[in-house]
């Protein structure tokens, strides 16, 4: 297709954020719950953060953590904050107060119990969340609502430790949660729908652009980025440096290639010494203290004031575990790697109806994976290149790798003719 206008773009971005508070099946005169009172399991990183989103508004929060000095740091984490930002001019020095007012610092689960809507935020353990789970079915009030911050776990899973799944949804906020605009709304099977739209419109309320999506691994932007995170690894293996795929995807537009954004998570983040995972890499640059921009060293070596630089001990790392000869490959073809693979499980993802439409998706990742809002979303941007051309480069990486196989709906796209953007698979299903 002729490549669309700067206009155009923005167009279809505004269009698709309208569209994604459009829930069919939800509208007005759905029974919304009174959520008054909020609940956050965890102080850490991500629990401080969510809260801050509700004091902001306005909400009496109740934070949990285990342990008295816990809850202290998180607490003082939240106020460093808020006092960062009324330095900055962003509000009044009372408002500092205020907000913090909103606090009330709990030891025990039990201590939730009259919380409208409680929001469990540990980290990323399935055992744990279960745990929690069973014991919040025990203690809340009946009616609460029992979400689960849980970036790609099986959310029916968790809910079936409950007597109540049909009040159990998942809110997957963006690090960092006080200022990522994204909340994916994750509708498990058996979640009600006053449940759904009173927390599409607590998102509103918080000030949060919601996208409703279905369970499955990674959800919608996790499952995505997984993909593109497999072929950029897949990349080095063929001898591309880590610093050549995020240098063509920073040409592409993305602030952060795949390996800086390991760098700046942590690369420790489901490591522990001695462990052996599905990238031997990561182990032996997190064995030799290597685990991101806070060790001043991962994939690459960083200066004090946190600049990139490529590292000869990542290179030497990688030679030796791949065996691979360094490699020069275009950024365009780099991209094609990366790129097309996300857009065709973006496809599979419609296919098994765990989003609501294409734009959706689009929504997703312009908003909590910063995709460059000049090429409009992976479903706007695979219009501008064609399906045949997706298709071709699909059906040679699942030559090497059969789980990049090409969706179904590829194939169809490629055979008709028809847009990315136009696809209508029904929307969400979550009840089979």
């Amino acid at each position: 297709m002729t490549a669309p206008t700067v206009e155009e773009t923005a167009n279809y971005i505004a269009e698709a954020g309208k569209a994604a508070w459009e829930v069919p099946g939800l509208d007005a005169s759905t029974p919304r719950r009174e959520i008054r009172t909020i609940g956050i399991i965890g102080a850490g990183t991500m629990g401080g953060g969510i809260s801050m989103n509700f004091a902001t508004a306005g909400f009496p929060v109740t934070i949990v953590e285990t342990k008295a000095e816990a809850l202290e740091r998180g607490l003082s984490i939240v106020r460093q904050n808020y006092q960062n930002s009324a330095d900055k001019g962003r509000f009044p020095q009372e408002e500092v107060e205020a907000r913090m007012a909103r606090y009330t610092g709990k030891l025990a689960l039990s201590d939730l119990a009259q919380c409208d809507l409680v929001i469990e935020a540990v980290f990323e353990d399935m055992g744990l969340k279960k745990q929690i789970f069973t014991e919040l079915d025990r203690v809340m009030k009946p009616g609460a609502i029992l979400a689960t911050n849980t970036s790609a776990l099986d959310i029916d899973e968790i809910a079936s430790m409950t007597k109540r799944p049909q009040y159990v949804i998942g809110l997957h906020f963006f690090s960092p949660a006080n200022v990522m605009k994204l909340l994916e709304i994750v509708r498990a099977r058996e979640t009600a729908d006053d449940v759904v739209a009173s927390c599409m419109d607590l998102a509103r309320k918080i000030n949060k652009i919601a996208v409703l999506v279905g369970v499955c691994p990674g959800f919608v932007g996790n499952r995505i980025l997984f993909a593109r995170q497999k072929q950029a690894n897949k990349l080095v293996y063929k001898g591309v440096m880590p610093w050549d795929v995020d240098a063509a995807l920073n040409t592409f537009g993305f602030k952060m290639g795949p390996f800086q954004m390991s760098d700046l998570a942590g690369l420790d983040i489901g490591w522990s010494k001695g462990a052996k995972t599905e990238n031997p890499i990561r182990d032996a640059l997190c064995e030799i203290d290597r685990r991101g921009q806070k060790t001043r060293a991962g994939y690459y070596d960083y200066d004090e004031t946190r600049r990139p630089i490529p590292s000869d001990v990542t290179a030497k790392i990688i030679a030796d575990i791949t065996g691979a000869e360094p490699r020069s490959m275009s950024p365009d073809e780099i991209t094609e790697f990366c790129i097309y693979p996300m857009i065709n499980e973006a496809l599979k993802i419609l296919e098994e109806n765990k989003a609501q439409r294409p734009s959706d998706i689009d929504v997703v990742w312009l908003n909590g994976y910063g995709w460059p809002a000049d090429k409009g979303g992976p479903m706007w941007y695979a219009d501008t290149v064609g399906a045949p051309a997706i298709l071709a480069r699909m059906e040679a990486l699942a030559a090497e790798d059969p789980e990049f196989a090409p969706a179904e709906l590829l194939k169809d796209l490629a055979a008709t003719g028809g847009k990315f953007t136009e696809i209508d698979t029904g929307g969400l299903k979550t009840k089979g």
